[in-house]
């Protein structure tokens, strides 16, 4: 069970931006209104979740180069501190998010919006106390490889294998991640646009805002204590 609450954890994150209306579906739903047609909901899907990966993919990438020149505890602290101000943040400036796209968009400017939605909340940086404990086996494991090599060369080779490892596990990470967040926002848009329509929001809004920023500080605290 030690092995899967990290992507366990992941997905449940995805999940939880799927349900997030400022993540995307909130926009697909208005394409297909605006359209009068399913279609244009099924059509803001993949560039909406690609924005979202990129975002994340970024941050995966970042943490991988930070790890070759910070200690794991230095960069904890760091992620931590990242987690609790952009949370504060949130919380003292509500709905700080990108607005230069209008309803009328192609796949780039959608995906790019969802880029920028993405990283304006903070979405990468929830992970980072996930991300920052997955590879710590993965180096442990090398170390222990490399320790019983009898050769330069088999240490070398086992070394490029940990590394190769690590990056197959960052991919798997963003994909999971982002599956799960596409799958939520998928359901949630097409749900609200045949059934519900948009008076859901009026009649059922949480800020979920505020819940983001929360969640944020409790995960920045949480990854120090635990």
């Amino acid at each position: 069970m030690n092995e899967l609450w990290p992507w366990l954890t992941l997905a449940a994150l995805g999940a939880y931006h799927g349900i997030n209306p400022a993540m995307g579906w909130l926009f697909a739903v208005a394409l297909g209104l605006q359209e009068r047609r399913r279609a244009g909901v099924i059509r803001a899907f993949v560039p909406i979740a690609l924005g979202h990966a990129v975002s994340v993919a970024a941050v995966v990438a970042l943490l991988g180069a930070a790890q070759a020149l910070f200690d794991i505890g230095v960069l904890r602290f760091i992620g931590a501190g990242a987690l609790v101000s952009f949370g504060i943040y949130k919380l003292v400036v509500p709905m700080s998010h990108p607005r230069w796209v209008g309803m009328r968009v192609n796949f780039r400017d959608l995906t790019v919006w969802s880029f920028l939605m993405a990283t304006a909340h903070g979405a990468g940086l929830m992970l980072l106390p996930v991300l920052m404990r997955m590879p710590e086996g993965s180096e442990h494991a090398m170390h222990d490889m490399s320790a019983h090599a009898d050769h330069a060369a088999h240490a070398a080779h086992i070394q490029t294998m940990g590394a190769s490892a690590a990056l197959t596990s960052e991919f798997a990470a963003v994909a999971i991640h982002t599956g799960a967040m596409f799958l939520v926002m998928a359901v949630i848009a097409l749900v609200v646009f045949e059934k519900l329509g948009l008076t859901i929001l009026r009649r059922a809004w949480v800020n979920l805002d505020m819940v983001w920023a929360v969640a944020l500080i409790t995960s920045g605290v949480l990854s120090l204590a635990l």
